[in-house]
């Protein structure tokens, strides 16, 4: 990948990137995925749709914790905090 100024880089990274980025669009299915890579089997296309959730769940966790920052909220309130509590959608 010299070529395209990526020295150290291999076709297999920017197909990985490319499928990163797919699954993160929250657009591409299973089957979507399957066939952007070319396999006939589900393991490899649920790698990366299980990454992006993990990556969806963190930025849910940020984001509660920033707002309860914003709101003053403290673990000793009381408060269970369930209803301000942000989580992906799945």
């Amino acid at each position: 990948m010299s070529v395209l100024g990526l020295p150290g880089a291999h076709f297999h990274d920017l197909r990985h990137t490319g499928n990163m980025l797919a699954a993160a669009t929250g657009q591409a299915t299973t089957k979507d995925l399957m066939h952007r890579m070319g396999h006939d089997y589900e393991r490899a296309a649920l790698r990366y749709q299980h990454a992006t959730r993990r990556a969806d769940q963190a930025i849910a966790d940020g984001l509660d914790q920033r707002l309860k920052a914003i709101k003053g909220d403290t673990e000793e309130d009381g408060d269970d905090g369930a209803a301000d509590v942000l989580a992906p959608v799945s």
